[in-house]
């Protein structure tokens, strides 16, 4: 009821709950947090629809960018200075950070910077994430932060960092681990973490080839979010340690993390008690860097309650502000309505006498009469003719699907014009399209 209360407050007078938390913090409190996001991976496993962008600049929900949430996280938490470390196709990201993020006060010190690969030290580019920090930690060390806080921008979630950061100066840790439950069969692709009652990290294995269920937990596994704490002054000693190591493959998960376990402070924290909104069943983040879990973190967004809230005030997701016309739903040549069971259509989108069941079209989507849409993401400017059927689908920027065609009905001839996942997830670009016309 407490919190209720204070949702009711006028808004000049409410403080929010990143503000509370903050006042916890030692001294200089966030002012004191360097805020570094790894966003420079291609994001292979994603196939074609990474060739021309980076991961974090993917579209994701029609409107945003994937790395829209990492940095929507930092504002809403409080951390207004951040680093963007980037590599892999970085222009459009670039691009991106500089249109959508620029209304943060420079004169007061703050800023969302994108850093590309610069081979700042030696002739190398980035050999893995913990050397991305490395290469830059002159940087990083202007204004001689506390704590450095280390974020993946390719993952989808909602969560408070300034109780992470509280929590890590509260137990006087070298380094915190932010963790979340995840089913064993994930677990292989993930770092997975061995804690005790309070939270002490016995063990870090990255990406293990046999995980082991928790202890009382048969089924789960206690999985690294890609989010660290670290003290400043000891990160910086162990990349340059990592750094100088010729067998080292220069990364947090694979080689600082496992180290650090034996011989630091390292601790575990439960995203449960950082994460921000609905819960009921359980805490939401996904690892959106598949075909498979990019479209089924999508349909998640369509669910009659969302486990993600997009719509929650309190806590925005921000992105590019787009100056949009509505969605126009028309009943075409034919005379017949559309029908939109389940799904989200953005702006600037034309739905004909169209059938769409579960689809999410981000904006200037066209979909024409006849086709039936279902289960499926069509991105910025994909045209759909008539007579179209699209089923677990993902059609690509400024794809024209002709009349007539059928897709994720017949796998075998799926595979030979586009790419199809082990779960029948097929991938649409325009490259595709103009192989097989």
């Amino acid at each position: 009821m407490a919190l209720v209360a204070e949702r009711m407050r006028p808004a000049a007078a409410r403080r929010t709950l990143s503000t509370r938390v903050a006042a916890a913090l030692p001294e200089r409190g966030l002012e004191s947090t360097c805020a570094l996001v790894l966003a420079g991976g291609r994001g292979a496993r994603l196939h074609q629809l990474t060739d021309a962008r980076a991961k974090p600049v993917v579209p994701f929900a029609g409107t945003l960018k994937i790395i829209d949430f990492t940095l929507s996280n930092c504002i809403n938490s409080g951390i207004r200075r951040v680093k963007v470390l980037t590599q892999y196709k970085a222009q459009g990201l670039i691009r991106h950070v500089a249109s959508a993020w620029s209304f943060l006060d420079a004169a007061r010190g703050e800023g969302i910077e994108v850093v590309p690969a610069q081979q700042q030290q030696g002739e190398c580019w980035y050999r893995g994430t913990a050397d991305a920090v490395h290469q830059n930690t002159e940087m990083l060390r202007e204004g001689d932060p506390e704590f450095a806080l280390v974020l993946a921008g390719d993952h989808v979630y909602k969560m408070d960092y300034a109780r992470l950061v509280a929590e890590h100066a509260r137990r006087d840790a070298d380094v915190t681990i932010a963790c979340v439950e995840v089913p064993l069969e994930q677990a292989s692709a993930l770092g997975v973490v061995d804690a005790d009652a309070d939270g002490r990290v016995l063990e870090f294995i990255e990406k293990p080839a046999c995980p082991v269920p928790r202890a009382g937990r048969s089924g789960t596994v206690l999985a690294s979010m890609g989010i660290y704490v670290f003290r400043a002054a000891l990160l910086w000693r162990e990349l340059a340690r990592d750094a100088a190591d010729p067998d080292s493959r220069h990364d947090f998960g694979g080689d600082i993390l496992p180290a650090l376990v034996a011989r630091s402070r390292v601790f575990a924290h439960d995203f449960a008690c950082s994460c921000v909104g609905k819960q009921d069943a359980g805490p939401y983040w996904r690892d959106v860097g598949t075909l498979d879990a990019y479209l089924a973190a999508h349909l998640d967004l369509l669910r009659s309650t969302p486990e993600l809230d997009l719509g929650n005030p309190a806590w925005p997701i921000r992105g590019q502000a787009l100056q949009l016309p509505g969605a126009r739903f028309s009943s075409g040549p034919t005379g017949r309505c559309a029908s939109v069971v389940d799904s989200l259509v953005c702006g600037g989108s034309v739905i004909e006498a169209a059938t769409l069941r579960r689809a999410l079209l981000a904006p200037h989507v066209h979909v024409s009469a006849g086709s039936l849409v279902e289960d499926a993401v069509l991105l910025p400017g994909a045209r759909v003719g008539r007579n179209v059927v699209l089923r677990r689908a993902i059609v690509d920027e400024g794809c024209a699907v002709p009349d007539g065609l059928t897709i994720g009905v017949h796998p075998d001839e799926d595979a030979a014009r586009f790419t199809v996942t082990a779960a029948g997830v097929t991938l649409v670009t325009a490259r595709m399209l103009a192989r097989h016309r």
